[in-house]
């Protein structure tokens, strides 16, 4: 129960570096980890050392000693393996031989493989298992005094002497064990399906995918596909909390009524970017009358709430009161004789800005914006039809994308400070996340 149980090769530099008098790979992850079983894969060569003069029972009893820890180790002989650089054979074999040691295992055990040592084929077939999630382990590196690579000397090896001089032996010893934190295959294939979702703008399906995933692999990102997820979907209240958490905020316009506004045509933006032209007409009309009410407001100095009442179920009404006898009234009848008074439509709002204000371009950009937004709608609303960029085109005479410049241009008439560069908020937002899961 609960015993920690390390699977080593032994290599060249095990036990006792003769070349620095250290700790090799295996003694110093059992000085560092203090295992409770130890399995020694021993090649012929290693298996020669062994039977010499003892040297990997030897230190490892002299550490236990040191310790007060008692450790029970398991040798795995190959006595017919004397190619050591086969990087296939190890794949198998060790795949099999580790199979095995779980199988000992109870849930509560923790298995550590030892990646430093034995020859390169050795440590990329541990590395490769490891991999492809074969197994639930710790992957252990142990960096080597030097910072560099080690060199392997087998002449007139003195066991006893080399653990007198082991300058590892020390209460502070220098700890040069790195856990690897090895992605599983599993594990690289989801983060490459994020970053495609990222790409795509389907944040949603990110962050599930991402949800999925050990949190030692997400900790750098994952509060970002979240913030991008709540942002697409205009949840402010999520997304706010997360976005002051950023170094720098992904809201190029901050303003929190404006914000409302810009995110919504960003919103549109990516709807057209990912071809999702039914959703895309059908968001036209809220973001049409938003800001032909803005135009008035801020180009014309005319804020028509002045004009308007509240109905017992919130929504915005023409007030006969308020408009009686005004200029307003008298722009929108030149348009509309039989005028009703009651809810505010975008086509009101054309009419008092070609009617009461000298000013072509507005009033074409206004009468275009309004001819669009109402053959589009009468698209999504009445016909139940596949909705291509061809039948946008035939139904307004505009492409999508020409449709959504009408609306970037608007923004320059509204007052709301829209700098070029903010057009392209997601892309750097799908930027800095990308960033992070390198």
């Amino acid at each position: 129960m609960n015993k920690k149980i390390l699977f080593s090769p032994v290599g060249g530099t095990d036990p006792i570096s003769l070349n620095n008098c250290r700790d090799g790979s295996l003694l110093h992850i059992c000085r560092v980890y203090k295992p409770d079983i130890v399995y020694m894969y021993m090649s012929a060569e290693i298996i020669t050392n062994h039977e010499h003069d003892n040297r990997y029972i030897y230190c490892l009893d002299k550490l236990c000693n040191l310790l007060g820890h008692n450790m029970e180790y398991r040798i795995i002989e190959k006595r017919n393996l004397k190619n050591v650089q086969d990087y296939d054979y190890y794949y198998t074999d060790f795949r099999n031989t580790i199979k095995g040691v779980i199988d000992d295992m109870d849930e509560s055990d923790t298995l550590i493989l030892n990646v430093s040592s034995g020859t390169p084929a050795m440590k990329s077939g541990l590395i490769v298992l490891a991999t492809l999630g074969e197994f639930n382990c710790k992957i252990v590196q142990v960096v080597t005094p030097e910072r560099a690579m080690g060199e392997h000397s087998h002449m007139g090896y003195d066991v006893e002497t080399l653990w007198e001089l082991d300058e590892d032996n020390v209460e502070d010893f220098e700890n040069r064990c790195i856990e690897v934190h090895c992605p599983t295959l599993s594990i690289i294939k989801s983060e490459e399906l994020i970053k495609s979702q990222i790409l795509s703008y389907d944040y949603s399906a990110a962050y599930s995918i991402a949800k999925t995933l050990p949190q030692e692999y997400t900790n750098d990102y994952i509060d970002f596909i979240k913030f991008a997820e709540a942002r697409m979907q205009l949840d402010f209240s999520t997304a706010d909390p997360l976005d002051r958490g950023n170094e720098a905020s992904f809201f190029p316009v901050r303003s929190s009524n404006e914000k409302k506004y810009f995110e919504y045509a960003l919103s549109l933006d990516i709807k057209l970017k990912r071809k999702e032209y039914v959703d895309f007409v059908r968001g036209i009309t809220p973001i049409i009358v938003d800001l032909l009410e803005l135009i008035l407001k801020h180009t014309f100095r005319l804020d028509i709430n002045t004009y308007c009442m509240t109905d017992k179920n919130k929504m915005r009404r023409w007030d006969r009161c308020k408009l009686d006898g005004t200029p307003v009234l008298e722009a929108i009848k030149k348009e509309f004789p039989n005028f009703d008074y009651k809810m505010i439509s975008s086509v009101h709002l054309v009419a008092i800005i070609k009617n009461m204000f000298d000013d072509a371009d507005v009033s074409r950009l206004a009468a275009e914006m309004r001819s669009v937004e109402e053959n589009v709608r009468n698209i999504a609303a009445h016909d139940i039809v596949s909705i291509t960029e061809e039948v946008i085109v035939k139904r307004t005479g505009f492409t999508p994308q020409m449709i959504m410049d009408k609306i970037h241009r608007a923004f320059a008439y509204s007052g709301i400070k829209v700098k070029k560069e903010y057009w392209n908020s997601y892309n750097d937002m799908n930027a800095e996340i990308l960033k992070r899961m390198v």
